[in-house]
């Protein structure tokens, strides 16, 4: 994972000193792109650990089209809790809970988690509910029928629910590329990305997903192609940066699909391992809201 020390040693050298919508402050750069080739091993950061369980549940979420955070809360993934907390502190309803006692009462009071845990139309619902188009039916029915086609897009961004959503997405769009040699690459375009929290998930999570839809159309991986519009590293991260910068990258982990799954919405948890991750230490940071 040199790819993402240098972008972070790039970003330090050329970024310029920007404030941003959370009043952290950011130094930031426009425009950058990385590759990985998913056959050298699956890109998950080893300069620190990164928590993987996060990312397939996460995945497997935004698979099923949920868009409520009750299924992360169950599965004790934490990553979204923030926004529908902020959401409900704002609300008529808020008794001076503590974020702790907000994500309990998600997952002991399903109709509390129905009124208080939904984060509006993000990722899910795009995906599989794009104005009434299902985006990844479509797109696993078309590498099939038409592998070569240069319209395998999912996208993310509907300018018509923006406004509705607790995050608008920040990674808006992905396309799909199928090479002659039966390989399938993900290019995934990202308007605004946290460097120190968000990428290292951002990149596991799309390499992922080349995975499995890779495997459910009987294709190898290729690469994944992350390009970044506005990436950040906040302020307050800069010194977990610096720690990293001192870092030797390990070699990747391998990632272990079950071989008798065919079909993506069949993918559960435990269908997903990864064996020989041995990052260095955590490295902790508050992520800006």
């Amino acid at each position: 994972m040199e790819q993402y020390l240098k972008m972070a040693r790039f970003i330090l050298n050329h970024g310029q000193d920007k404030d941003d919508r959370t009043n952290t402050g950011t130094i930031s750069y426009f425009g950058y792109q990385m590759r990985f080739n998913l056959q050298k091993g699956f890109p998950l950061l080893t300069t620190k650990k990164v928590h993987f369980k996060s990312v397939v549940y996460e995945l497997l979420w935004f698979i099923k089209g949920d868009t409520n955070i009750k299924y992360l809360v169950d599965n004790n993934v934490r990553i979204w809790n923030e926004w529908p907390y902020e959401k409900y502190k704002a609300s008529s309803q808020y008794q001076n809970e503590s974020l702790p006692e907000f994500v309990e009462k998600i997952k002991t009071d399903a109709a509390f988690a129905t009124a208080f845990g939904d984060l509006g139309p993000v990722y899910g619902k795009q995906w599989r509910n794009f104005n009434g188009v299902d985006q990844l039916v479509t797109l696993l029915d078309n590498l099939k029928t038409n592998p070569y086609s240069r319209r395998h897009i999912i996208s993310a961004w509907n300018p018509a629910e923006v406004e509705e959503m607790a995050l608008p997405p920040c990674h808006t769009l992905m396309q799909f590329y199928v090479s002659k040699d039966n390989k399938l690459s993900c290019q995934l375009y990202q308007r605004s990305a946290d460097v120190f929290l968000g990428v290292p998930f951002n990149i596991a999570s799309y390499s992922l997903l080349t995975h499995l839809i890779a495997q459910v159309s009987g294709l190898e991986v290729g690469d994944f192609v992350y390009t970044l519009g506005d990436c950040h590293i906040y302020k307050n991260h800069l010194s977990q940066i610096n720690v990293q910068l001192t870092r030797t990258p390990h070699k990747l982990p391998t990632l272990k699909l079950n071989p008798t799954i065919n079909s993506l919405f069949d993918f559960g948890y435990e269908d997903i391992t990864l064996e020989n991750y041995n990052p260095d230490s955590l490295i902790k940071g508050v992520v800006a809201v």
